[in-house]
């Protein structure tokens, strides 16, 4: 029988052919628009009769397989006797003397178009062209070949041998993995309440290939329930992988033990977990470049052996795993990851893989994505998530610095920062007398500019006309920093429309320019367009229908809402009537410490959330003179990984004495912490959390306000009250859990935010 394998030209010749070091990654950003000016700039000069964007395709058997192979060919070229030539085009910012006789992974590609077309033209040769046209100009060289058909057979053939190892891993990955889906069961002895609705809703959607908003209450399980329904539909052939997307670590933690716990129980699965570049790297200095980082020089001629030495020996390769094997073979670990990633069953990493497009996985083929789920955890954080990977800003103190710097050593540079430091100046005079401005649409004169900044900024990062100075590394860093800024802008400009809105301000001597996304749906609409399913989920996606608007549903997507399978004896529930509006917050102190002190009084566990550090250290401080006995610890500003694991292990089962933690609402303990059992035994929420006052929430609640909707609520009550829901949700994470919450404001008595509470919570008595 034979095995068929679908894969692009471009794909298969960069696994066989790819080789050399990483460039530099500011290179990817530039290129691509840049890229597709230059192709259709000379396919604009084509003769008629001249084809571009030809699709090929072909069948190429090999042992025991079928390659299904297909791309589009640049150019298809007719010579006025009717002989065919192939083109092939490539942009690229290296000088072209440099290029010698061309890459061999760009005549791997244009020499597999030739093939196709001499088979199909039956054809016993054919011409062959490499275009390279220089970025940031119009210079351009060529280089041709003649190639037979016999010859092209040959390196076809040759091609795909390199490919097939790797096809035949993956089929003995693919049959193994299947089979032990199809005898893996649920891993825990029973569904807990509501659980098993959860999982069946969640396999409905995905293989009717719909998405699925879940509200499901904490302690429910909902990773599993999530995760044990897909990989069913991946076993029985409904889709063929899956994205378990978080917003924080500690939920990514939740997602791998739970997927080792289906290791144990059986399953085969290949699950890689994506860590941000800064954690992952071994080589903290410096760009990543062959002359300055040995993981990077020649990555490329060692990567194919790395990936399927770990995909032979792994199935779960967390960060630890894939440090060793990238040590073993000396490649770049978060390179290595990203490659490793789209071979996996599953991945497990941050939302920005999917929906930033900065950083999205950008080789991830169409076809596989309409086989792929996309698994939302704690969605509630996309909205404003989503909002600050679509918006984009540049302030106007980079570019005097930049035009300064390079004014007697690149001229051309210091120019086109001049250009955009003075627009900078005419923006200032534009603000009102507080020095804010605000626009619906973005200034027309801007991106012509910042694309000029950024061709002049690409050529000098490519070829550093300051290192023989010994430029300071800070300084080398401002320029790239500031590129990387600009081309977010330029990329922003192409998706602004009616849910954005410009906005300036000058602060502390500068001058600020924001494009602001006010709806991200669309958007995040648009990036997971592509993917069978979506199933978002959360305990506080409430109200649901705010949360629909916001992250994209459409007509056609289910909601869900789990209830409880708590009892509401479980809760003791008190409010206490006091005012923690800005104003009264000096008057909150004693009444907010002595409630502290009577939650405290029973031997336990406890944490009280505050809406801002500064408030936290006021009323810390009140509490730590008044009652000194009570065992305490805060939160620190930029805590680093140990300092967080140390906060959270010290609460302990069966304490000998109290402990009272004091931490920040909306901040890294009020989520994805699981303190079950007598780790926790009560906890406080100071505030209805609503986010600070300022300029971004008033244009939402414009902005809102203009659509139909209550404005305030969408900017300010239903983000606030998520924050207060998920804090009280740290509390009960078992049906033995029982515990104390304290609300502390007066506002929970009244609607909004009484109606926004979970049922169980509703039982409360007010603290005199």
């Amino acid at each position: 029988m034979k095995h068929t394998v679908s894969i692009s030209v471009r794909a298969l010749v960069e696994y066989a052919y790819r080789s050399g070091s990483i460039e530099p990654g500011f290179r990817s950003g530039a290129s691509m628009t840049e890229g597709t000016r230059i192709h259709q700039s000379l396919q604009k000069q084509y003769k008629e009769g001249d084809r571009k964007e030809v699709y090929l395709n072909t069948e190429i058997p090999y042992q025991d397989f079928v390659f299904t192979v297909d791309g589009r060919c640049d150019g298809l070229l007719v010579s006025e006797s009717g002989e065919l030539t192939v083109e092939e085009i490539k942009s690229t910012a290296v000088p072209l003397s440099q290029l010698e006789d061309g890459r061999e992974v760009h005549w791997a590609q244009a020499l597999m178009y030739a093939y196709i077309v001499a088979l199909e033209e039956k054809l016993q040769a054919i011409e062959v062209k490499l275009t390279y046209v220089q970025r940031g100009g119009e210079e351009q060289r060529s280089f041709f070949r003649t190639e037979s058909f016999e010859a092209l057979s040959r390196f076809v053939m040759d091609t795909v041998a390199v490919y097939a190892p790797y096809a035949e891993l993956m089929l003995r990955h693919e049959a193994r993995r299947d089979a032990s889906i199809r005898e893996l069961a649920f891993p825990f002895p029973s569904y807990r309440q509501g659980q098993r609705h959860l999982a069946g809703s969640v396999y409905k959607s995905v293989t009717e290939g719909v998405s699925l908003f879940a509200q499901a209450p904490t302690g429910i399980g909902k990773t599993m329930s999530t995760l044990f329904p897909v990989i069913k539909a991946i076993g029985e052939g409904k889709v063929s992988g899956l994205f378990y997307l978080t917003a924080k670590t500690v939920t990514r933690i939740a997602a791998e033990e739970a997927l080792l716990l289906l290791t144990a129980a059986g399953l085969h699965f290949h699950v890689i977990t994506l860590t941000a570049k800064e954690k992952a790297c071994f080589h903290e200095e410096g760009l990543c470049t062959k002359e300055s980082c040995p993981f990077t020089d020649g990555y490329y001629d060692r990567i194919n052996e790395a990936v399927m030495d770990m995909l032979e020996h792994e199935t779960l390769m967390t960060r630890e795993i894939i440090a060793r094997y990238a040590r073993r073979h000396q490649v770049c670990p978060f390179e290595f990851s990203l490659d490793a990633a789209y071979a996996s069953d599953a991945v497990i990493c941050d939302y920005n893989y999917i929906f930033d497009p900065r950083i999205s996985l950008k080789r991830l083929p169409e076809a596989r994505k309409k086989r792929t789920v996309l698994l939302v955890d704690e969605a509630h954080n996309l909205v404003d998530r989503g909002r600050e990977m679509f918006s984009a800003s540049l302030s106007k103190a980079p570019f005097l610095a930049l035009q300064r710097e390079f004014k007697e050593v690149n001229r051309s540079l210091s120019a086109a920062a001049k250009a955009v430091n003075t627009f900078f100046i005419a923006l200032r005079k534009s603000c009102n007398e507080a020095g804010q401005g605000k626009w619906t649409v973005y200034p027309e004169e801007l991106p012509p500019l910042l694309a000029e900044f950024a061709t002049e900024a690409e050529l000098e990062l490519i070829s550093p006309s300051l290192r023989t100075l010994g430029l300071p590394e800070e300084e080398e860093g401002n320029l790239l920093d500031t590129y990387y800024a600009v081309q977010a802008m330029l990329r922003t400009f192409k998706t602004y429309d009616e849910r954005y809105i410009t906005y300036a301000e000058v602060k502390r001597g500068d001058v600020y320019l924001k494009l602001f996304n006010l709806d991200p749906s669309y958007l995040l609409g648009q990036m997971a367009g592509g993917f069978r399913s979506r199933i978002l989920f959360s305990a506080t996606l409430s109200p649901l229908s705010y949360y629909r608007d916001m992250l994209g549903a459409g007509e056609e997507d289910y909601s869900l809402t789990v209830a409880s399978p708590f009892q509401k004896e479980q809760w003791k529930v008190t409010v206490l009537p006091v005012s923690t509006r800005y104003h009264d917050r000096a008057d909150s102190l004693l009444p907010l410490s002595d409630a502290l002190q009577g939650m405290a009084a029973k031997k336990g566990n406890y944490l009280v959330f505050f809406p801002s550090y500064l408030y936290l250290q006021s009323v810390y401080g009140v509490f730590a003179e008044k009652y000194p006995q009570v065992k305490t610890m805060v939160q620190g500003t930029g805590m680093s990984e140990p300092d967080r694991e140390g906060f959270l292990a010290a609460f302990q089962p069966d304490p000998e004495e109290t402990l009272l933690g004091f931490a920040v609402l909306g901040g890294i303990f009020s989520e994805g912490v699981d303190l079950p059992g007598d780790r926790l035994n009560g906890v406080m929420v100071v505030g209805v959390g609503l986010p600070q006052l300022g300029l971004e929430r008033n244009l939402l609640r414009e902005y809102f306000s203009s659509q139909g909707n209550n404005g305030f609520d969408y900017a300010y009550v239903y983000p606030g009250m998520c924050k207060v829901l998920q804090a009280g949700g740290r509390l009960i994470r078992s049906e033995n859990d029982t515990g104390i919450i304290i609300l502390a404001d007066d506002r929970f008595l009244q609607n909004p935010y009484l109606r926004l509470l979970p049922e169980e919570w509703r039982v409360y008595r007010v603290m005199e």
